[in-house]
């Protein structure tokens, strides 16, 4: 007999991660074929660390596709998916080794999508001329030959998000009982946070000054206000103490120039360097599908399975029930996607896969000199947790994270969010 079809699509984080997932608990009942556009995951937390110590991050944070998820007996594609018909229960994609590819149509049983979103870079003037940041290997190194090879000349640092366009596709989604998905105006501040505090770190390493030239801007009142109102609070404490300077409610980001940065807000601020994290938005084959709310999240009940389509999961940034967008909870997806497409086809019961999502801010970040700053908080969602730790020993965590990735090929113990909670917040 035919074996059930699952189509992933995206191979970065969620994807690879919901491959793997699905091929442990469903087994050899499915087949399963993952498709990007690229034949690379890349790392992602990591850049800001391999650009601040002057290291590629393109060498240092690339994993191949293919090969990984072969390990598994995990078919790939790569190409550029253009369309999803949820009726008729197929995928059409463009094959992006060579420019100029035919269109191909891939039939599923299920599908997966976690493609991630577009950062919206091209959708801020002045970005491409005066803009950096730390979200992939490209622009990563153009930083990276800024910081270490002159560029910068010393002048004050920006660093803050644009405004997020979240969609409505979670408004009714209630975790922890009577919680809710909250409407963010930041799609993710926690690289705003790391990216702040080690820069501060590497100015005074490089005799440039501290963190009085640094500015953190939010679009919202105030900044990572999905880790709760304690851990804000001792945060920005913390950061008003050190020099920091601070501007809230900024709204979107209207322009960027050599020597500024504007915003919707009214607000004008003197930068040399302008590290930005832009709008996250869907992909251009889910806006308007039916899938998808009103800006093209995939809507999902918390067990990641479409309400209208129960064909159709999501896992990752482009699940409107994932805010913020952060890597924590899209594991946690990937987890309820395996566990429900093993159900489906009988290889788990319902009791062992109906575990619902319930969704923890939980951060490892990068402060320089060796230090980190540790937060897992449900606060936001209706949760009681909120917990912040500084330290070497968070550092520690954060590159142990990456180095068990690649040694795993993309599987992590499935005791290391609890070892890293009892390193952070037991062990004195």
């Amino acid at each position: 007999m035919k074996k059930p079809h699952v189509v992933v699509l995206g191979g970065n984080f969620a994807g690879m991660g919901t491959a793997q997932k699905v091929r442990q608990y469903a087994g050899d009942a499915v087949d399963i074929t993952v498709i990007d556009r690229k034949d690379y995951l890349m790392f992602v937390p990591n850049i800001p660390n391999e650009v601040l110590e002057n290291r590629d991050p393109e060498e240092t944070l690339k994993m191949d596709i293919p090969s990984t998820l072969k390990r598994d007996g995990i078919k790939f594609i790569q190409a550029e998916v253009t369309a999803l018909d949820a009726t008729k229960k197929t995928v059409t994609y463009v094959p992006t080794e060579r420019p100029g590819a035919e269109t191909h149509t891939l039939p599923y049983d299920y599908v997966v999508v976690a493609v991630g979103c577009r950062l919206a870079f091209d959708k801020i003037p002045g970005f491409a001329e005066y803009g950096d940041t730390v979200s992939d290997f490209y622009h990563g190194n153009k930083l990276r030959e800024k910081l270490h090879n002159g560029g910068y000349k010393g002048g004050p640092i920006v660093i803050g998000s644009a405004l997020w366009h979240q969609g409505d596709g979670a408004k009714n989604v209630k975790p922890y009982g009577e919680g809710s998905i909250p409407a963010a105006l930041a799609a993710c501040e926690g690289p705003t946070v790391e990216m702040a505090l080690s820069m501060a770190t590497w100015l005074g390493k490089h005799n440039m000054g501290d963190a009085k030239k640094i500015t953190i801007t939010t679009p919202a009142e105030v900044v990572a206000e999905d880790a709760g109102e304690k851990v804000v609070g001792t945060l920005l404490a913390a950061a008003t103490q050190m020099g920091f300077n601070y501007v809230n409610n900024t709204r979107d980001i209207v322009r960027l120039t050599e020597t500024h940065i504007e915003y919707e807000g009214g607000q004008k601020l003197e930068a040399e360097i302008k590290i930005v994290f832009p709008d996250w938005e869907a992909y251009a084959f889910l806006k308007g599908n039916p899938v998808a709310d009103s800006k093209g999240f995939v809507v999902t009940d918390l067990l990641m399975r479409s309400p209208k389509f129960p064909e159709v999961f999501a896992a990752g940034d482009c699940a409107a029930v994932t805010v913020p967008k952060l890597g924590s909870i899209g594991h946690e997806e990937c987890e309820i996607v395996g566990r429900q497409i093993a159900a489906a086809v009988g290889r788990m019961t319902p009791e062992e896969a109906n575990t619902p999502l319930s969704p923890v801010v939980l951060c490892l970040g990068d402060m320089g000199a060796g230090k980190g700053f540790y937060i897992r908080s449900n606060s936001w969602f209706g949760g009681p947790t909120q917990e912040l730790r500084f330290g070497r020993r968070i550092f520690f965590l954060k590159m142990r994270y990456r180095d068990l990735f690649f040694w795993g090929k993309g599987k992590t113990p499935s005791w290391g969010n609890r070892f890293a909670t009892w390193l952070a917040e037991v062990l004195k």
